[in-house]
Protein backbone atom coordinates (compact mmCIF):
# COMPACT_ATOMS: atom_id res chain seq x y z
CA UNK A 1 0.00 0.00 0.00
CA UNK A 2 2.75 2.59 0.24
CA UNK A 3 2.88 2.99 -3.12
CA UNK A 4 -0.82 3.89 -3.03
CA UNK A 5 0.34 6.28 0.10
CA UNK A 6 3.13 8.08 -2.07
CA UNK A 7 0.70 8.92 -4.72
CA UNK A 8 -2.05 10.37 -2.07
CA UNK A 9 0.34 12.64 -0.25
CA UNK A 10 2.09 14.12 -3.77
CA UNK A 11 -1.84 14.47 -5.18
CA UNK A 12 -3.13 16.18 -1.84
CA UNK A 13 -0.08 17.91 -2.18
CA UNK A 14 -0.71 19.20 -6.06
CA UNK A 15 -4.03 19.58 -5.11
CA UNK A 16 -3.38 22.62 -1.94
CA UNK A 17 -4.80 25.41 -3.20
CA UNK A 18 -7.73 24.88 -5.12
CA UNK A 19 -11.39 25.95 -4.14
CA UNK A 20 -12.27 22.71 -2.18
CA UNK A 21 -10.18 20.05 -0.83
CA UNK A 22 -11.29 16.48 -2.84
CA UNK A 23 -12.12 13.63 -0.37
CA UNK A 24 -11.04 10.10 -0.29
CA UNK A 25 -13.59 7.98 -2.19
CA UNK A 26 -13.92 3.97 -3.35
CA UNK A 27 -11.70 1.44 -2.57
CA UNK A 28 -9.13 3.38 0.09
CA UNK A 29 -12.13 4.88 1.48
CA UNK A 30 -13.04 1.86 2.54
CA UNK A 31 -9.89 1.11 4.74
CA UNK A 32 -10.39 4.47 5.76
CA UNK A 33 -13.56 2.82 7.48
CA UNK A 34 -11.89 -0.37 8.86
CA UNK A 35 -12.75 -2.44 5.76
CA UNK A 36 -10.07 -3.91 3.87
CA UNK A 37 -10.38 -4.73 0.42
CA UNK A 38 -7.82 -4.75 -2.44
CA UNK A 39 -7.70 -2.00 -4.70
CA UNK A 40 -5.20 -0.63 -7.57
CA UNK A 41 -6.26 2.89 -8.29
CA UNK A 42 -6.85 6.58 -6.35
CA UNK A 43 -10.51 7.63 -6.14
CA UNK A 44 -11.29 11.04 -5.26
CA UNK A 45 -14.55 13.12 -5.39
CA UNK A 46 -13.87 16.87 -6.12
CA UNK A 47 -15.50 20.00 -6.54
CA UNK A 48 -17.06 20.21 -9.73
CA UNK A 49 -15.93 23.87 -10.07
CA UNK A 50 -12.44 22.49 -10.03
CA UNK A 51 -12.09 20.16 -12.61
CA UNK A 52 -10.02 22.20 -14.69
CA UNK A 53 -7.45 22.81 -12.17
CA UNK A 54 -7.29 19.25 -10.97
CA UNK A 55 -7.01 18.25 -14.73
CA UNK A 56 -3.83 20.27 -14.88
CA UNK A 57 -2.63 19.77 -12.04
CA UNK A 58 -2.66 16.53 -12.99
CA UNK A 59 -1.16 16.54 -16.40
CA UNK A 60 1.65 18.72 -14.37
CA UNK A 61 1.85 15.74 -12.66
CA UNK A 62 2.81 12.69 -15.43
CA UNK A 63 -0.69 11.40 -15.32
CA UNK A 64 -2.66 10.88 -19.02
CA UNK A 65 -6.19 11.42 -18.68
CA UNK A 66 -7.67 8.69 -20.37
CA UNK A 67 -11.18 10.00 -20.08
CA UNK A 68 -12.76 13.22 -18.83
CA UNK A 69 -16.76 14.11 -18.83
CA UNK A 70 -18.96 16.30 -16.52
CA UNK A 71 -19.28 13.71 -14.23
CA UNK A 72 -16.00 12.34 -14.03
CA UNK A 73 -12.15 12.01 -15.25
CA UNK A 74 -9.83 8.65 -14.90
CA UNK A 75 -5.80 9.15 -15.16
CA UNK A 76 -2.80 6.93 -15.52
CA UNK A 77 0.39 7.42 -14.76
CA UNK A 78 2.30 4.18 -15.82
CA UNK A 79 0.80 1.21 -13.70
CA UNK A 80 -0.65 4.26 -11.01
CA UNK A 81 -4.80 5.04 -11.83
CA UNK A 82 -6.41 8.12 -10.19
CA UNK A 83 -10.21 8.90 -10.76
CA UNK A 84 -11.95 11.76 -9.99
CA UNK A 85 -15.91 12.11 -9.44
CA UNK A 86 -16.56 15.64 -9.61
CA UNK A 87 -19.72 16.96 -7.09
CA UNK A 88 -21.71 18.98 -9.00
CA UNK A 89 -25.08 18.03 -7.54
CA UNK A 90 -26.67 19.09 -4.07
CA UNK A 91 -26.23 15.71 -2.39
CA UNK A 92 -22.35 15.21 -3.70
CA UNK A 93 -21.71 18.89 -2.80
CA UNK A 94 -23.18 17.99 0.70
CA UNK A 95 -21.08 14.89 1.24
CA UNK A 96 -18.06 17.01 0.25
CA UNK A 97 -18.68 19.34 2.22
CA UNK A 98 -19.04 17.18 4.79
CA UNK A 99 -15.72 14.55 4.18
CA UNK A 100 -14.38 14.78 7.66
CA UNK A 101 -10.10 15.28 8.13
CA UNK A 102 -8.57 12.01 9.09
CA UNK A 103 -5.67 10.15 10.71
CA UNK A 104 -5.45 6.96 8.14
CA UNK A 105 -3.13 4.72 7.46
CA UNK A 106 -2.94 6.93 4.41
CA UNK A 107 -1.69 9.80 6.44
CA UNK A 108 -4.01 12.80 7.34
CA UNK A 109 -6.99 13.60 4.11
CA UNK A 110 -10.70 14.29 4.13
CA UNK A 111 -12.58 11.06 3.79
CA UNK A 112 -16.16 10.84 2.82
CA UNK A 113 -18.75 9.30 5.65
CA UNK A 114 -19.67 5.82 5.65
CA UNK A 115 -23.18 6.44 4.57
CA UNK A 116 -21.73 8.44 1.30
CA UNK A 117 -19.44 5.64 0.59
CA UNK A 118 -22.59 3.59 0.80
CA UNK A 119 -24.22 6.32 -2.12
CA UNK A 120 -21.18 6.47 -4.12
CA UNK A 121 -20.96 2.46 -4.11
CA UNK A 122 -24.87 1.99 -4.79
CA UNK A 123 -24.58 4.89 -7.75
CA UNK A 124 -22.03 2.69 -9.19
CA UNK A 125 -23.74 -0.55 -8.93
CA UNK A 126 -26.89 1.22 -10.53
CA UNK A 127 -25.04 2.40 -13.14
CA UNK A 128 -23.08 -1.00 -14.08
CA UNK A 129 -25.01 -3.65 -12.30
CA UNK A 130 -22.60 -6.32 -13.54
CA UNK A 131 -20.03 -4.00 -10.92
CA UNK A 132 -20.96 -6.95 -8.26
CA UNK A 133 -17.70 -5.97 -6.11
CA UNK A 134 -19.85 -2.59 -5.06
CA UNK A 135 -22.53 -4.60 -3.49
CA UNK A 136 -20.53 -6.41 -1.81
CA UNK A 137 -18.20 -3.56 -0.39
CA UNK A 138 -22.10 -1.83 0.85
CA UNK A 139 -22.43 -5.37 2.31
CA UNK A 140 -19.43 -5.05 3.92
CA UNK A 141 -19.88 -1.66 5.54
CA UNK A 142 -23.61 -2.37 6.58
CA UNK A 143 -21.80 -5.41 8.58
CA UNK A 144 -19.15 -3.35 10.07
CA UNK A 145 -20.79 -0.22 10.81
CA UNK A 146 -24.36 -1.06 10.89
CA UNK A 147 -25.17 0.19 14.59
CA UNK A 148 -23.12 3.30 13.99
CA UNK A 149 -24.93 4.42 10.63
CA UNK A 150 -26.77 6.84 10.12
CA UNK A 151 -30.09 4.59 8.79
CA UNK A 152 -32.47 7.37 7.61
CA UNK A 153 -29.27 8.90 5.60
CA UNK A 154 -28.65 5.29 3.66
CA UNK A 155 -32.26 4.74 3.47
CA UNK A 156 -32.68 8.14 1.44
CA UNK A 157 -29.75 7.01 -0.93
CA UNK A 158 -31.44 3.89 -1.26
CA UNK A 159 -34.94 5.50 -2.07
CA UNK A 160 -32.89 8.01 -4.38
CA UNK A 161 -32.04 5.56 -6.85
CA UNK A 162 -35.68 3.50 -6.30
CA UNK A 163 -33.41 0.76 -4.71
CA UNK A 164 -35.58 0.35 -1.29
CA UNK A 165 -36.12 -3.22 -1.88
CA UNK A 166 -32.09 -3.90 -2.60
CA UNK A 167 -31.30 -2.17 0.79
CA UNK A 168 -33.79 -4.54 2.40
CA UNK A 169 -32.68 -6.94 1.40
CA UNK A 170 -29.13 -6.29 1.98
CA UNK A 171 -29.66 -5.54 5.76
CA UNK A 172 -32.02 -8.97 6.28
CA UNK A 173 -29.07 -10.74 4.49
CA UNK A 174 -26.34 -9.44 7.20
CA UNK A 175 -28.94 -9.75 9.96
CA UNK A 176 -29.19 -13.69 9.20
CA UNK A 177 -26.57 -15.99 10.87
CA UNK A 178 -24.20 -17.55 8.74
CA UNK A 179 -23.71 -21.20 9.01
Amino acid sequence: MSRLVDQIKEALAAFDGLGTPPALIGGLAMAAHQVVRATQDVDFLADADDADGLHAVLLALGYQCIHRSEDAANYVRGDQGLDLLYAHRPVARQLLAQAETRDTAMGRLRVISIEGLIAFKLQAHVNDSTRTRDLDDIRALLRTHGQALNMAEVREYFTLFDRQELLDALLAEINTPRA
